[in-house]
């Protein structure tokens, strides 16, 4: 048997030997070194992780949060950058739809402005817009018009003659007397002021009054009536009117002027008359398809005002400025909603208990005809370089009546039923009585 101390050590204690563990930390950047004794009584754990790696996180994990945070942050910028261009987009193509003629108006503008030999020379003017566009649209305009509704004139004498006197005789003294004093203090160029009194002069307006007084609760037989009446009155009244008023400064000579509208406007709406008494399927066809005829009438009207703007623009010698635009803009929005007012408590001292009737007069004393009174200003002043500025007048007086229409109309329809209310409760108390 050996033993076990001939080496002359201690036999409880083994060789002990140093052994070097290399743990690498959480940051990759240094190296711990532990020392333990091996085979010793006791047996050292060692902790290979680092105290500080639970309070900070590892910055691969905050790396990858970071980059997944700011990709969701570009695309949800990207969505809000696409629904933000939808959102115009959707706006502007409504905007459209609603006021797709006066766009074209002032597009056409722009362009004879662009460009006005286009227009003024090279277009044929004097046969494609004098003629053939004017002739057009009252013709069809012939075709579309209810006579038959001017039998109920004598239903409602007193409404329907203060409805046409206020529209063309009020109206147009207001505007003339109006546009007088502007002139005779150098506020407003004279073209522009003679531009006033001729839209001031023109027949009230057809679907627009009508539209309007439908969605206001308003009279509708009586709004189909006065825009027929008036617009066929207005053919003869309005170039009476507006020489009356201008005479020797509208630059016009009377026998060419009627003669002109004689076959211009007279004749074709006598044709087309013709053709709703006699030609029903041709009143049919127009019906049918009545969206693309207004559209036509649209675009002929468009092409009478391109032509009309680029003469204007082609004369050197004019002398009507921007600020005077301007101010003609400011002055036409006064005047129509002055007469507006004067209209409404006219109709409301006449017709106390009509507050259909009352709607509707308000439409049809204040309301002007774009389709009527720019084939008209272009019969009459054919040769004249400032029928622009005798047309822009009427330009803006049609959309303001438009705005200003649909801004009163789910008031006024309020006011209707209120009024009948009222109407009808006092009714009640008179028969209980």
């Amino acid at each position: 048997m050996e033993d076990s101390s001939k080496d002359g050590s201690d036999p409880t204690m083994s060789d002990t030997k140093d052994v070097s563990v290399t743990v690498p930390l959480a940051n990759d950047k240094e190296e711990k070194t532990v020392s333990n004794v091996e085979n010793g009584p006791k047996e050292e754990e060692l902790d290979t992780e680092d105290p500080k790696s639970d309070e900070l996180p590892p910055i691969s994990a905050e790396l990858n949060e970071l980059v997944v945070q700011t990709d969701q942050d570009e695309d949800n910028s990207k969505e809000d950058h696409q629904s933000f261009a939808k959102q115009i987009g959707n706006f502007m193509c409504a905007f459209y739809t609603k006021n797709s003629f006066l766009v074209m108006l002032l597009t056409a503008i722009l362009l004879a402005y662009a460009y006005p030999p286009l227009g003024a020379r090279y277009l044929a003017p004097k046969i494609t817009a004098t003629w053939i566009a004017v002739v057009m649209i009252f013709f069809l305009s012939g075709i579309k018009l209810k006579t038959e509704e001017l039998s109920k004139a004598f239903l409602r004498l007193k409404f329907n003659l203060f409805v046409q006197v206020f529209n063309f005789l009020v109206v147009s003294s207001v505007v003339f007397g109006f546009s007088r004093l502007m002139k005779h203090r150098n506020v407003l160029s004279a073209s522009l002021a003679d531009g006033m009194v001729i839209s001031a002069s023109v027949p009230i307006t057809i679907n627009m009054v009508l539209v309007l007084t439908t969605s206001s609760n308003g009279d509708e037989a009586a709004a189909v009536f006065n825009a027929a009446f008036g617009n066929l009155v207005g053919v003869f009244l309005s170039p009476a009117l507006i020489l009356m008023y201008l005479g020797v400064q509208g630059a016009v000579d009377l026998g060419t002027v009627f003669f002109k509208l004689g076959l211009r406007v007279v004749l074709p709406i006598f044709v087309g008359q013709l053709f709703h008494k006699f030609s029903p399927k041709t009143v049919d066809f127009v019906k049918s398809n009545k969206k693309k005829f207004s559209k036509f009438q649209e675009y002929a009207l468009v092409f009478i005002v391109y032509t009309v703007f680029c003469k204007t623009f082609s004369d050197d010698d004019r002398n009507t400025s921007a600020g005077d635009a301007f101010l003609m803009i400011a002055f036409v929005l006064l005047l129509l909603v002055t007469m507006m007012a004067v209209a409404w408590y006219a109709l409301k001292l006449l017709f106390p208990n009509e507050p259909k009737l009352r709607v509707m007069g308000l439409f049809g004393c204040s309301h002007k005809s774009i389709a009527m009174g720019v084939p008209l200003i272009t019969a009459i002043y054919e040769e004249n370089p400032n029928i622009g500025f005798y047309t822009l007048p009427l330009l803006v007086w049609h959309p303001m009546q438009l705005l200003i229409g649909s801004f009163l109309a789910p008031r006024l329809s309020d006011f209707v039923e209120r009024e009948e209310s009222r109407l009808n409760s006092n009714k009640e108390s008179d028969a209980n009585i």
